[in-house]
């Protein structure tokens, strides 16, 4: 499948959750960007954009801009511009040195969402669409490897200051997300979890 490696297997082997992990692959993994994906990703202000040096150390940025700013011009491609900043480029020249780069999208308040991009990025400094995007100094294009949601159960709700209703409290039998209970899930999620 390419998703897991030996630390997600032996992890999953040891909480049982093997089947279900590879279920929600089977389920929910793409390499290419659906309607559904380019609508929320457009709609977005922001996401985190983890990148790693050229020998694998990680970092992690917050990248924001005017709704859309980010754009799916195609199944295979997700564009976004970079912005004036602090001047150490972090997240550029990392993506320079290391094309390896993980996206997160999401959104907080009534109704969560999440989803996860894991792809190659190239830098682009003399990009033509670059005079289309008031402040962009560069162009980020992302090919996707690896597009999944992620269950958005543990997201506050900002707008009220509301914890999530499935953090676990003591006390409290934790609540199951609905997902879990699907006929396409239900008959391998962890007797645990049931």
């Amino acid at each position: 499948m390419g998703m897991y490696h030996e630390g997600n297997r032996e992890l999953q082997d040891r909480f049982g959750s093997t089947q279900l992990a590879d279920r929600l692959v089977e389920r929910l993994w793409r390499n290419r960007f659906k309607d559904d994906d380019k609508a929320f990703i457009e709609s977005v202000s922001f996401f985190f954009l983890a990148t790693a040096t050229v020998s694998g150390h990680p970092d992690c940025s917050f990248k924001g801009g005017p709704s859309g700013f980010v754009r799916v011009p195609a199944p295979d491609l997700l564009v976004f511009p970079d912005y004036d900043g602090n001047g150490m480029f972090k997240s550029l020249g990392n993506i320079k040195a290391n094309p390896e780069v993980g996206l997160l999208f999401i959104t907080m308040g009534e109704k969560p969402q999440r989803l996860r991009v894991n792809g190659r990025a190239s830098l682009h400094l003399d990009d033509p669409t670059i005079s289309d995007l008031p402040g962009a100094q560069a162009i980020v294009r992302v090919v996707p490897e690896h597009i999944f949601p992620n269950c958005p159960r543990y997201i506050p709700d900002l707008q009220s200051g509301q914890p999530s209703q499935y953090v676990p409290c003591e006390g409290a039998a934790p609540k199951e997300p609905a997902w879990k209970g699907f006929d396409a899930f239900r008959d391998v999620v962890p007797p645990r979890h049931r």
